[in-house]
């Protein structure tokens, strides 16, 4: 392994570290920080380069490698291919997606600033969802077709980093249930107002660099969380930024995922907490409640 691949390699040890110790002081669940840390050990002794391993064996190579499980592929992945990690960034609180969003083809700027701030999301996975789950359709200044042409771009960008065919399978099998992250909402919510949660400073829309960010880690039913109040423009231009709570969600070992809990405004359940993109669950799941 030559010098420039060894250094690599330190760094995205380091990156990993750096996801540790951060997830340890916001509180979250020791698994998730052992297995970043384990990680981190196994990429900071390897004798071969993680990009040679990629280039000849694709993710499953890299997947293959003790303690290296398929989510923290996808991230190892997401750093050779974009230099960049979104997970790590967004512990940070330096994250920001619309950036990420101008590398798809014929999106710009202006749509891109659109595409985050409606639908509160800030990977190319989430994108993938949105535009199945038809929510990118209805992002002002979309529709339907530039909807479908987004779709397309999207999944050849993803089939080319994770060299996967051209399908939908690494859309999420499957996700916690509606009721399950309205409860990580409620407590995210009530953690947040009772002052208990770590804070973090956001860059974007906090100049001073003030800590004001709640943030929370919980594992529930096999799912591992991350909660935090949307810090997008549309939210502070909304006044909703603390009505906003983008959930981030994966399973063990599996790639990152995530769902917006706002509370709507329209319709019959006006002034209920509702899970974007799966608001007939969230209707049906408050009717159960109804009748216990």
């Amino acid at each position: 392994m030559n010098e420039t691949s060894h250094a690599e390699n330190q760094d995205i040890a380091a990156r990993l570290r750096e996801v540790a110790e951060l997830l340890q002081a916001q509180g979250a669940n020791p698994f998730r920080v052992g297995a970043y840390r384990k990680a981190a050990d196994e990429v900071e002794t390897l004798d071969r380069s993680l990009r040679a391993i990629f280039d000849s064996e694709d993710m499953a190579g890299l997947e293959a490698l003790p303690h290296i499980g398929r989510g923290i592929a996808s991230a190892i992945v997401e750093m050779l291919v974009t230099g960049g990690w979104t997970q790590l960034e967004r512990l940070r609180g330096a994250a920001e997606p619309q950036k990420l969003f101008t590398t798809i083809p014929g999106v710009g700027p202006e749509l891109a600033q659109r595409i985050h701030d409606a639908l509160g999301i800030d990977t190319l996975e989430a994108l993938e969802i949105a535009c199945h789950d038809a929510r990118l359709a209805e992002v002002p200044g979309v529709g339907p077709r530039r909807a479908a042409a987004i779709r397309n771009s999207v999944t050849a960008m993803l089939n080319r980093s994770r060299r996967r065919r051209a399908d939908v399978s690494h859309l999420p099998a499957s996700e916690p249930s509606a009721g399950l992250l309205l409860r990580v909402d409620a407590d995210y919510r009530a953690r947040a107002k009772a002052g208990t949660l770590e804070l973090i400073a956001p860059r974007r829309f906090n100049p001073s660099a003030e800590k004001w960010l709640p943030i929370m880690h919980d594992t529930r039913d096999g799912w591992h969380f991350t909660a935090l109040y949307s810090n997008t423009a549309h939210a502070h231009e909304l006044d909703r930024v603390f009505d906003w709570v983008v959930i981030y969600f994966h399973e063990d070992a599996q790639p990152e995922h995530q769902r917006t809990v706002v509370t709507e405004t329209r319709g019959p359940l006006r002034g209920q907490r509702v899970v974007r993109g799966r608001e007939r669950e969230c209707d049906d799941w408050y009717a159960t409640q109804a009748q216990r």
